[in-house]
């Protein structure tokens, strides 16, 4: 059946790049793209099914390379003091003997509200990110074969992969952070994260691909690290580390391997352009390393290395990319994560313009463009999949929609930059994987929103009340996480 889906603008691909098309329909047969162009001229295709979005931009899918999968911690551990923060890291006691604060099912239901919230916010594809402070270790086989379910049933494009660590930070005795290990336990998660890769061959779903998702570089040794590589080659399957993102990773492993993150990556076989990096950030060029390039940045465009740039999460931790036109000149292949709540990425490309305006001092250096088509273009590269993150004859028929019409976004001049200057991915009124509607006005089939809300509160404060458990100091909730104001 074919279905065509009209509104007043059309972000479509010309095969150099993206184009505006004012009054444009989508045509789409089965999980493909047929034709883009203006509604007058599509309008005359016999079409079983039509949907007219009206003032509204119809976008490719959104991309979504560091997608929370998880009830967020960062409207908790991203207002600490560098004293409180101490306590959103296991203590060493607690390494000891760990417990996990949800269950499989309620590990379920997470996974359940995270991926809502996704289809909510326009994101069709993406790879997801979750915590492991609340887990006893990090994510299990059998917890990503009921993720790969119920991300399918819902029908989001997922790259899928349980992480694994053979290391966790911890809080040592002298309120130090350090890493411990348990390489044993390091090497049981890569074995289940092939096992995982060896059950989405079996499935055969064309919504779920396998990839492999080791944890922050400083929680695996060299030795997990190199395997990791030989089995990507190996299986031709897509890696994503954590790595490059923050000042303490790279103390650590320079004190411990006596060479850099970005050299212990080369030396352990990852880098290619199978290799997807969030964040990239702290590297020669970032002011606390260097601030002057002495060829990392080469380095990584040189190798086809994907960095996961994740500009709203990055500002509320205070580490920005140095910086985002930087790297893009320079070759690198750059993508676009939320890694926190909201899963936003319209917000997120706001926050990263208007840095990069103030990096440069120059209004004219928000990269709008650029942004947008990293959230796209560099999306599929990092992915190997050119079918998606256009609008094109052939690509696959992922889309989303969001509504200029709301009274509240004020006048429409550019529709992208309307939406990034005036709205949110809150406007997202339509939602579509393969050709088919994942969610509609704010509804998604089968999926009841004001119990699955509960639940997602619920389990917010069951984590939220372990942390007093994993603190070195054993404080409790209100002193690890004060009120804005205090509470009468």
């Amino acid at each position: 059946m074919k279905t065509l889906v009209t509104a007043s603008w059309v972000i479509a691909h010309d095969g150099r790049s993206h184009v505006e098309i004012p009054d444009g329909a989508v045509l789409i047969e089965g999980d493909t793209v047929l034709a883009v162009g203006e509604r007058t001229e599509l309008d005359r295709h016999p079409a079983g099914e039509r949907i007219d979005l009206g003032d509204a931009v119809i976008t490719p899918g959104l991309i979504d390379l560091d997608a929370l999968t998880d009830i967020d911690h960062l409207i908790l551990d991203s207002w600490g003091s560098p004293e409180l923060s101490t306590g959103f890291t296991w203590s060493s006691e607690y390494f000891d003997a760990p417990r996990a604060v949800f269950d499989a099912a309620e590990r379920r239901t997470v996974r359940e509200y995270a991926l809502t919230q996704l289809a909510l916010h326009g994101i069709t594809s993406y790879m997801p990110i979750a915590s492991e402070v609340h887990s006893d270790w990090a994510e299990t086989y059998e917890d990503f074969v009921a993720m790969a379910e119920v991300s399918s049933r819902l029908g989001l494009r997922s790259f899928l992969g349980p992480s694994f660590r053979s290391g966790v930070n911890v809080i040592g005795t002298d309120g130090k952070r350090t890493v411990r290990f348990d390489e044993e336990a390091g090497r049981r998660g890569l074995a289940d994260a092939l096992r995982f890769l060896d059950h989405t061959e079996l499935l055969d779903d064309p919504l779920v691909t396998g990839v492999l998702l080791p944890c922050r570089i400083e929680t695996l040794t060299p030795d997990l690290l190199r395997d990791v590589a030989e089995a990507a080659g190996r299986r031709g399957a897509l890696i994503r580390l954590h790595a490059l993102q923050g000042v303490s990773e790279r103390e650590f492993i320079q004190r411990t391997y006596g060479r850099t993150p970005l050299q212990l990556i080369a030396e352990s076989g990852l880098l290619s352009d199978r290799l997807i990096v969030p964040h990239g950030v702290v590297l020669d060029v970032h002011p606390e390393i260097l601030g002057t390039d002495t060829g990392d940045v080469a380095v990584l465009a040189d190798a086809g290395v994907s960095i996961v740039h994740c500009p709203l999460t990055n500002a509320r931790y205070a580490h920005n990319l140095h910086t985002f036109g930087g790297y893009r000149a320079q070759g690198v292949n750059l993508c676009l994560g939320t890694d926190s709540f909201p899963p936003d990425l319209i917000r997120g490309i706001d926050v990263g313009t208007q840095i990069a305006k103030l990096q440069a001092g120059d209004l004219g250096q928000g990269h709008l463009a650029g942004y947008f088509d990293a959230l796209w273009t560099g999306g599929a590269t990092a992915l190997h999949r050119p079918d998606l993150g256009r609008l094109a004859p052939g690509a696959a028929a992922d889309l989303a929609a969001f509504a200029l019409d709301d009274f509240r976004m004020g006048v429409t001049e550019d529709p992208l930059r309307t939406l990034v200057l005036n709205g949110t991915a809150r406007d997202a009124v339509l939602t579509m994987v393969a050709g088919k509607v994942v969610m509609r006005d704010g509804a998604i089939p089968g999926v009841d929103l004001p119990a699955l809300r509960r639940a997602g509160q619920r389990l917010f404060d069951q984590m939220r009340a372990a942390y007093p458990e994993r603190d070195h100091r054993r404080r409790p909730v209100d002193e690890l996480f004060p009120p804005v104001f205090p509470r009468g």
